[in-house]
């Protein structure tokens, strides 16, 4: 495992952090988890304005779309336009089912989409995308 790993969580609920804290212990993935709000909040700290810079980057930014002040098509639109964050790898988690996000998303360069609540177990077939998006994941953390 890549030693210098991380993951960026993007969410304002505190039910859905949790959640994504309790599946990926369930996966032994014990990587440092930084947790921002909002996207503006994810920038700020991916940036380091107003808060202490990521570094180096997250291997993996996991990205809630419905959320207060950035949302995360907002977000994504932001770090596609930014020459150091343009490559992250983002994965979209989210309630919504509306094929206007996944589009906007998909358009947008992300790794993969899952429906919450997250169970690692919906990675797959389910993500919209030709790649196993749950073996992705793994890959992108270097513990496979």
């Amino acid at each position: 495992m890549d030693s210098e790993a991380s993951i960026l969580l993007v969410e304002d609920d505190y039910l859905d952090i949790r959640n994504v804290e309790r599946e990926l212990k369930k996966i032994n993935v014990n990587l440092p988890l930084h947790i921002a709000r909002n996207g503006r909040e994810a920038l700020d700290m991916l940036r380091g304005e107003g808060y202490p810079k990521i570094e180096p980057l997250p291997k993996v930014v996991m990205l809630d779309i419905n959320m207060p002040k950035m949302n995360g098509i907002e977000f994504l639109t932001e770090i596609r336009q930014d020459p150091v964050l343009h490559d992250l790898n983002v994965f979209i988690m989210t309630t919504s089912n509306e094929e206007t996000d996944r589009f906007a998303a998909k358009n947008l360069n992300i790794s993969g989409y899952i429906v919450k609540p997250l169970t690692f177990d919906s990675f797959g077939g389910k993500s919209g995308s030709t790649i196993d998006s749950f073996s992705l994941f793994l890959d992108l953390l270097k513990i496979k």
